[in-house]
């Protein structure tokens, strides 16, 4: 699903000099599963995401997702890859402000011209999975951080993504909508057989996943599998089951 070799990532400082964020780095994730990407701040996590997501080219290397290799596209050709394969949970939500919680979910299929009835009716279905039928009318400002996150999810699976990328999904809430949050993610990773990556330094949402790679100083250090996660149910924001 997802092949990454020899990646690299610099930026030009004001001086001219290249400011190095990560090097040479190389690994293979197969379709289905779930993979941690974990360091300390300014390891070049949240920019290896950005480059596997095609939000950005690397500078060197090469990035191959979903049999197709995403580098050296321009933006347009990325944006299509990225709408047919890739979901994405980011830390700070992303929703659009002007929007309904339904609206916010339906965003990837009105952005290929597929929405009408029945993508309404998947997205309300997709609200209603994580527990937010009776808010998907409500705009962001109405609602709380973990509803926020909840739509961002909900819209991440708008577009039926072969692979998921999270970007610390749970750094911006409290412990309990957190783990809701966690049971949500990888309910349905393993429902859907979608591929998932995520961001985090919550040592205990990492293994969760099957496999966790570190970096430091853009560099990988070690990627090791683990034990796999016992079986989760996946839990409504009042704590029932969906």
């Amino acid at each position: 699903m997802l092949k990454v070799e020899q990646l690299a990532k610099f930026y030009r400082t004001g001086a001219g000099d290249a400011l190095s964020v990560l090097n040479a780095v190389s690994f293979e994730i197969p379709a289905g599963a779930s993979v941690a990407i974990v360091g300390p701040s300014g390891s070049g996590k949240t920019t290896l995401l950005g480059l596997c997501a095609g939000l950005d080219r690397p500078s060197g290397g090469r990035v191959e997702l979903a049999g197709e290799s995403i580098g050296e596209m321009n933006e347009d050709a990325r944006a299509r890859v990225r709408n047919a394969h890739v979901g994405f949970v980011f830390q700070n939500f992303q929703l659009i402000p002007t929007l309904t919680a339904l609206e916010n979910v339906l965003v990837p299929v009105e952005l290929r011209g597929e929405g009408g009835a029945r993508a309404e009716a998947e997205a309300q279905e997709l609200l209603a999975r994580v527990g937010l039928s009776e808010r998907s009318g409500h705009y962001p400002v109405q609602l709380s951080g973990g509803e926020q996150q909840r739509v961002a999810l909900a819209r991440a699976f708008m577009n039926r993504p072969k692979i998921l990328f999270c970007d610390e999904p749970t750094g911006n809430l409290d412990g309990a909508t957190a783990h809701a949050m966690v049971e949500l993610i990888f309910g349905l990773n393993r429902e859907k057989g979608t591929t998932l990556v995520l961001v985090t330094h919550d040592q205990d949402l990492a293994r969760k996943c099957q496999r966790i790679i570190r970096l430091k100083s853009g560099v990988v250090v070690s990627d090791e599998s683990t034990a796999p996660a016992g079986p989760a149910s996946m839990v409504s924001g009042d704590g029932g089951n969906i």
